[in-house]
């Protein structure tokens, strides 16, 4: 059994695995840099050690952060998302100094971290994948007679990419030329590998994802799927389970094709596999992500498994906890990625003092956050502040409480993405729940909402009540 776990990470999801910790017995060790101080993962967790006035830097060195688990009694280490978390290094050291990484094995992760290779895999499996390069490109001209083979539009895209970095849509073989180099240039920069692969652009397609469950026993199930199309620049900004856009018989069919994906390549614990659903109705894997996912909220809300539970339970080589049969989905959930970010200026971050904070609350509202009033929102991290997940047992029932949980949540003193989801959820196609990839790109008014004139107390950039004109 695991007694105490470092978490390798910081923000809210530093603070989600503190408190897993906690309700299960485990001690947890946090690490911060300077410039998180005051960072409220910290505050939570049992010990807190620095890790230097990089703040970046400071939650990159893998080595340095297994030395101090080992230095301060942790017998597990926690990766959480982002940083080091898809960094087969980490999982390695982890296990040359004895310390269990609560995640996917080394080889694994370096094979699922490589484009090609899990495509291949995904071949070999009789998954269906995007058409596309056999494996790395070798030159601009080898794009180019692949792209006239398939047909244009394509999609260039980094082999060792995530997170919607190293990717360009071509339209012709003028952009295509064009761009190459950039897609290079930005993988070299980003993932430290210029490797670049290129596949069919699926025109506006639904983006599905499965989550998945391995044990060390050769068992793995689903938790049912997640619909993640709502999103801007290939990054999320909503998401939902079980996908309100899909039937029973897809639904089926995609939890079957991801728990294949995982089976063949021997995945344990938490991970997930994503595909694209074309219009024609036929799935397509396009990458599986070998760590604990930012919208996995959702999934929790509506089968009622503690995954961040599981993925410890498993990595102490424990069975599952639940056998296929046993797990059973229960209304919708949405989350809500708030952003510090100002829509009405190209999404541009928005950092500075948190000076007001109140979360929403009421029946199936979650919160998910690392900020309080007073805190000082640093620059060199993710903008993220908070996610907002509701759960409801039907979809017109989900809608309402979100809008409401909306306009309860209540933070002052920076510019926020409250006001935009706000208004996604009065269009049409979100109200049916059918909508795309493209969804974003095909409602540019959805910025220029217009703001009610603030009460005399409230500052102009809050996130509350009367942000948004009814």
């Amino acid at each position: 059994m695991i007694k105490k776990i470092l978490v390798a990470n910081r923000g809210e999801i530093a603070v989600r695995i503190v408190r897993a910790c906690a309700e299960m017995g485990i001690k947890s060790v946090a690490i911060y840099t300077d410039a998180d101080r005051n960072a409220l993962h910290l505050k939570k967790a049992d010990e807190a050690y620095n890790v230097g006035p990089d703040p970046i830097g400071g939650y990159l060195n893998a080595h340095r952060i297994v030395n101090l688990a080992v230095a301060s009694g942790c017998d597990a280490l926690h990766p959480g998302y982002g940083f080091l978390s898809e960094n087969p290094l980490l999982a390695e050291i982890c296990a040359r100094r004895g310390i269990t990484f609560i995640g996917a094995s080394p080889a694994v992760i370096r094979r699922m971290g490589d484009k090609t290779a899990a495509r291949q895999a995904m071949i070999e499996a009789a998954v269906p994948v995007i058409p596309g390069s056999e494996g790395n490109l070798k030159s601009v001209s080898e794009a180019v007679k692949l792209a006239k083979k398939i047909g244009y539009p394509v999609m260039l895209k980094a082999t060792s990419g995530g997170g919607g970095r190293g990717i360009r849509r071509c339209n012709t073989e003028e952009e295509l030329r064009r761009n190459y180099e950039r897609v290079v240039s930005e993988a070299t920069t980003a993932f430290g590998s210029a490797d670049v692969f290129l596949e069919k652009c699926i025109l506006n397609p639904r983006h599905i994802e499965v989550q998945i469950l391995g044990d060390k026993h050769g068992n793995v199930i689903h938790l049912f799927e997640r619909d993640c199309s709502i999103q801007r620049r290939h990054q999320k900004l909503i998401e939902i389970a079980p996908s309100p856009q899909i039937t029973e018989e897809q639904r089926e069919t995609v939890c079957a094709l991801g728990v294949r994906a995982a089976r063949t390549v021997g995945y344990e614990n938490a991970g997930t596999v994503e595909f694209l659903l074309n219009h024609d109705g036929k799935f397509y894997f396009m990458e599986m992500n070998t760590r604990l996912q930012v919208e996995h909220t959702v999934t929790e809300q509506i089968t009622g498994v503690d995954i961040v539970q599981e993925q410890i339970l498993i990595a102490g080589g424990e069975p599952l906890s639940y056998r296929q049969e046993q797990v059973e989905r229960r209304g919708y959930a949405i989350q809500f990625r708030i952003n510090a970010e100002d829509p009405k200026n190209d999404f541009l971050p928005n950092f500075g003092r948190i000076t007001r904070y109140y979360s929403p609350g009421g029946p199936g509202v979650r919160t998910d956050a690392a900020i309080y009033t007073g805190y000082e929102f640093p620059p060199h991290y993710d903008s993220m502040c908070a996610k907002i997940t509701v759960w409801a047992l039907t979809w017109e029932q989900v809608l309402a409480r979100a809008r409401r949980a909306l306009k309860d949540a209540g933070l002052h003193g920076v510019k926020t993405t409250k006001p935009f989801h706000l208004e996604i959820l009065k269009t049409p196609e979100f109200k049916s729940g059918k909508f795309d990839t493209g969804f974003i790109e095909q409602h540019p008014e959805l910025i220029n909402y217009s703001l009610r004139r603030p009460p005399a107390d409230v500052a102009e950039n809050s996130l509350s009540t009367p942000d948004v004109a009814q």
